[in-house]
This record gives structure tokens, C-alpha cells and sequence, in this order.
């Protein structure tokens, strides 16, 4: 199973994702933004400036979950913001396609909260000017993160990522990885 942890930047992803890793040790970690990364040292950019507008990001994401869930037999915890539906869908649809099962996890947290929780990190302490360039970008993207609640698919597994601690989230996952019937 691949577990896709989703939500707005400061939602708690990466919490929840290193709580489940530590009760599922055998579980893949899979970052998808190094593949953004990758491409954008060598691919043009597009207008945006998000990596998930390139086409070929969205297949890579894909492939390299697919042939990492084949190769090793093992769940994989992925946590990536993925907003847009059509994106969403495309990245979900290939996965399928392969017979992998997708659970679809998001982090909904209030709008005000994740402001609060983007001023208090540091992204990148021996860059300032780097960092202040992250917040700005996580800022600018809150309300767009948020509004992805109304767009998810009825299977998706919506957890008040405000509202519980990630002990808690992490049962909650754990739950839906045993019985997906139970979302």
C-alpha cells in the first residue's frame, strides 16, 4: 500500500509521516519534492515556478512509487502536498493502474492555525534569505491548500490535523491501512 499524506504546507505531514515510520519500520519513506528538485536543476521552469506543473514530475512521482512499492514489497509513507485534483488523479490513476492500492490521507488544518505554524519554522537556518522565500511561498499558498478539502475524492481519509495529536492521527491511519473499507 502506498499511504499519501496530503494537506497545506505546516499541516503536519512530516509529523505524522515520521509517527507512522516509527511504528512501521518496515514502511518506505518517499519524498516526491526530490524529484522535483531534480528536475528543476534540469528541466526549463514553468511560469509558476511549482515543479508539480511539470508534466513529467507527475509520471515520475508515479514510477518511482510504482517501481519502489514492486522492488521491495513494502509500503511506502509519501507525504507531498498535491492539491490539484487533476494532478491528484493523474499521479493516483497510474499507481492504480499498476494494482497498487492508494490511501489518500489530509491533514485538514484551519487556515489560521497553519499561519501560525509557518511564522514559527525555520526552514533553512543558514539561509535567511532562502527561508524567508519558503515562508513567503507556504504563505501564498495557504488559502489554495485549504480550499483542497472540497475537491477530495469520498475515499480520502480527512483527519483534523488541528485537532489530534500525531499519536493520534497515526492510529487513525493505521486503522484505515488494515480495514480501507472503514473510511
Amino acid at each position: 500500500m502506498i499511504v499519501w499524506i496530503n494537506g497545506a504546507f505546516a499541516g503536519g505531514k512530516t509529523t505524522l509521516s515520521e509517527e507512522l515510520h516509527r511504528r512501521l519500520p518496515g514502511a518506505m519513506p518517499f519524498d516526491p519534492e526530490y524529484v522535483g528538485y531534480i528536475l528543476t536543476k534540469w528541466v526549463p521552469s514553468p511560469d509558476s515556478g511549482d515543479f508539480q506543473d511539470i508534466p513529467l514530475w507527475r509520471k515520475l512521482v508515479a514510477e518511482f512509487a510504482i517501481g519502489m512499492h514492486s522492488e521491495y514489497g513494502r509500503d511506502l509513507i509519501v507525504p507531498m502536498t498535491l492539491v490539484n485534483p487533476g494532478y491528484r488523479e493523474e499521479i493516483f490513476g497510474l499507481i492504480g493502474k499498476a494494482g497498487i492500492p492508494v490511501l489518500h490521507v489530509f491533514l485538514d488544518v484551519p487556515a489560521d492555525e497553519l499561519r501560525r505554524r509557518i511564522d514559527a519554522q525555520i526552514l533553512t537556518p543558514d539561509n535567511p534569505d532562502q527561508d524567508a522565500e519558503a515562508r513567503a511561498f507556504r504563505h501564498a499558498n495557504v488559502e489554495r491548500c485549504v480550499a483542497a478539502r472540497d475537491t477530495l475524492d469520498e475515499d480520502t481519509l480527512i483527519l483534523a490535523g488541528g485537532e489530534k495529536t500525531p499519536s493520534e492521527l497515526a492510529d487513525l491511519v493505521l486503522a484505515a491501512m488494515r480495514d480501507p473499507a472503514a473510511d
